[in-house]
């Protein structure tokens, strides 16, 4: 027993020391990840992936120096840090050790809210509460103080209020400014600073149906109406090019926009952050953005979501996880940094070896060097064969080297539409090169044998026998009434006095027809072409598909047949139902032909498929109107009346379904604890 407690002794005390070497100023992580990392699979869901980056150190103590709501920091060259103390009105300046190299800004800064660095230690700080961007030089001494622009173009009731501030390398600066909805202000610094004008304003926001109002409304009226002005952007960043990346909460797919020269956007985000207060450009041509409550998106140079990792700390103080992020930054070896103002630290996390190998392919791919980008690539999908942008960037590599099928199989994995149809209609006319002629053989062969079978029946009558076969067939009652279908699409008068009148058509015809049209909705739904398909890949559902075909059609005839009995209607429940049966059936006869096209026709032609649908449905709906009209002997505008009752019933019928249901679900809970309890107690 002794000897063992020596070893372990023995074991621990080396750790203990290394751990002590290291010093109190930064705790290197040496366990996984306290969080989960996300991305996006090819259906736009938020799905798990591997850890993308690990908690590498968190840097506490500049020195012996306390930092106090810090608000904003710099990387400068991967050797020194700058951090903008608020609380303390100075800017800290460190090294990569969390040694002290100096402080600067005492007794000059107010209110400061953001700060930029440029390579050669040029220092540009924002201060709100100074109404000012004070410039120090790399020893820290003050050297300009820009402060409101004087022309009439800026806004002479705006006041100037800084919170963030970048610096492009020509010496142009870009100021967000508080309740300034103009965008970002641009000061040369020619002259002791001109103004240039505003850049990358957001755009409004005004939906059809608030012109339309606005448009109803008096002037008195309008002008209480809460004023459709752009929003300010948050936070801003800029990379190596000059190109302006900003962030703005509440512009959904432009929360995140990648501004080039002329201020236009050139990317759309995908998938958005809720709240986010930072935003830093990568080294391979990506994004980065943390939120307040502390998660990281990193996107491409496209807005495609890669990652989504970290969270909020929850009171116990795990590396890694943040209680109010403030600012995000990159290094060169692409650590990121999350400055938290609330815990008065820096996050640093390390990429792990399935980012590196992403992000060298991301850079590849950026040039153009295709080849050399599929052994990255290769490595990634070795590790995560599933990871939705490999899978894309391969397909689209493949493309470029002219193998199709190759290409086509990654985008199908990757569920890239676009992709995957250029691929396919390269196939196609490759295809269509090889076999044209046999086509047209076939065709002309076709033909042929038509026109000779026609002549010799005229002169042999060979065709009598199958003739007279199918008049046979033909004459069978329950045939006869599955053929009024076709009648019925043409005749939709004619063909519902058959139905009330003549009795052309039986229960058991029109449930013949529910049932072949419910096996055509269930091949189309999860067999029809990949371009055009709206499921996920082997997931089936069929039970689940055919209880709401009937589910809804009872409710639909129900609730009609009920309205037509209170307003005077003349049809039976048996006239209606078969009348909304037999108005499916257009569904019948274009959704095999649409089916078919789905199969065969790449982006540039998906116009048939959708157009199909379209007029599909258009006659439908004619249908269902003409047999509701003819059926029950209504005017255009009873009808018009019913219909409208119809769809009202159905939603009161669906929201008391629904209230019975969540009833229903907490009387069995409650049963199902007072049982569990019993057993509980019967046990003990």
């Amino acid at each position: 027993m002794k000897n063992r407690f020596k070893r372990i002794i023995k074991s621990v005390l080396p750790l203990v020391l290394a751990g002590m070497v290291m010093g109190t100023n930064a705790i290197t992580a040496i366990a996984d990840a306290p969080y989960k990392t996300y991305t996006v699979d090819g259906y736009g869901s938020i799905t798990e992936t591997q850890t993308a980056y690990l908690p590498y150190e968190t840097i506490t103590k500049i020195g012996e120096e306390t930092l106090v709501t810090p608000t904003d920091f710099c990387l400068v060259n991967d050797e020194f840090i700058y951090i903008l103390d608020s609380g303390n009105k100075r800017v800290v300046v460190s090294d990569l050790n969390s040694e002290l190299v100096t402080t600067f800004g005492e007794g000059t800064l107010v209110g400061p809210k953001g700060i930029y660095v440029t390579s050669d230690r040029i220092t540009y700080v924002a201060d709100r509460d100074a109404g000012a961007i004070f410039v120090f030089d790399k020893e820290g001494q003050l050297t300009q103080t820009y402060t409101k622009p004087k022309e009439a173009m800026y806004g002479e009731t705006l006041d100037f209020l800084p919170l963030k501030v970048v610096v492009n390398k020509s010496g142009t600066i870009y100021a967000v400014c508080e309740s300034n909805t103009n965008g970002i202000v641009q000061i040369s610094p020619v002259e002791g600073g001109t103004f240039l004008g505003y850049f990358g304003t957001n755009a409004t926001k005004a939906g059809i149906w608030n012109i339309i109002w606005r448009a109803l409304l008096t002037d008195a009226q309008r002008a209480k109406m809460q004023s459709n002005i752009p929003s300010t952007p948050d936070n801003m960043a800029i990379d190596d090019k000059g190109v302006i990346y900003t962030i703005t909460r509440g512009e959904k797919n432009d929360t995140l926009k990648r501004l080039n020269i002329a201020g236009v956007n050139m990317t759309k985000t995908s998938d958005y952050p809720d709240i986010p207060v930072a935003v830093a450009s990568g080294n391979h041509d990506n994004a980065f953005v943390v939120t307040q409550t502390g998660f990281i998106y990193e996107y491409n140079n496209e807005g495609d979501l890669l990652f989504m990792f970290g969270g909020s700390d929850d009171g116990k103080q795990r590396i890694g996880l943040s209680t109010k992020a403030e600012a995000i930054q990159i290094g060169l070896d692409d650590k990121i940094y999350v400055l938290d103002s609330e815990k008065a630290q820096i996050q640093v996390f390390e990429p792990t070896e399935f980012t590196a190998y992403l992000h060298n392919a991301l850079y590849l791919f950026s040039k153009g060097r295709y080849e050399e980008s599929k052994e990255p690539l290769n490595k990634v999908l070795e590790m995560n064969n599933l990871f939705t942008y490999a899978n894309m960037a391969m397909g689209k590599a493949l493309y470029k080297e002219g193998d199709y099928k190759g290409a086509l199989e990654y985008a199908r994995i990757a569920k890239d539409k676009e992709s995957y149809s250029d691929a396919f209609w390269e196939i196609r006319n490759v295809w269509l090169k090889k076999n044209l002629t046999w086509i047209a053989i076939v065709i002309l062969v076709i033909v042929a044998c038509v026109t000779v079978v026609k002549l010799l029946d005229k002169k042999k009558h060979i065709l009598d026998k199958p003739k007279a076969a199918l008049k046979k067939a033909g004459d069978h009652k329950l045939t006869r009434e599955l053929g009024y279908m076709f009648y019925f699409m043409r005749h939709p008068i004619d063909g519902c006095y058959g139905i009330k009148r003549e009795g052309r058509v039986s229960v058991l015809s029109a449930n013949i027809i529910l049932a072949i049209g419910t096996v055509f909705f269930i091949v189309s739904k999860y067999f029809s072409g990949f371009l055009t398909k709206t499921v996920r890949e082997g997931k089936f559902d069929v039970i689940s598909d055919i209880g709401m075909i009937l589910i809804g059609l009872l409710l639909i005839v129900s609730c009609n047949y009920l309205m037509c009995t209170i307003n005077d209607g003349e049809g039976k429940f048996k006239h209606i139902y078969c009348a909304f049966i037999y108005a499916f059936g257009p569904y019948l006869i274009l959704s095999p032909v649409v089916f078919i096209f789905s199969h065969i026709v790449s982006n540039n032609e998906i116009f048939f498929v959708h157009f199909g649908r379209f007029c599909m449905w258009v006659w439908i709906a004619v249908l269902i109107y003409i047999g509701v009209q003819e059926i029950n002997n209504y005017t255009v505008g009873e009808t018009v009346k019913i219909i409208l009752l119809t769809v009202f019933t159905i939603l009161i019928v669906s929201l008391l379904a629904f209230i019975i249901y969540v009833l229903w679900s907490q009387v069995f809970d409650f049963l199902q604890s007072i049982f569990g309890e019993v057993v509980y107690r019967i046990g003990s």
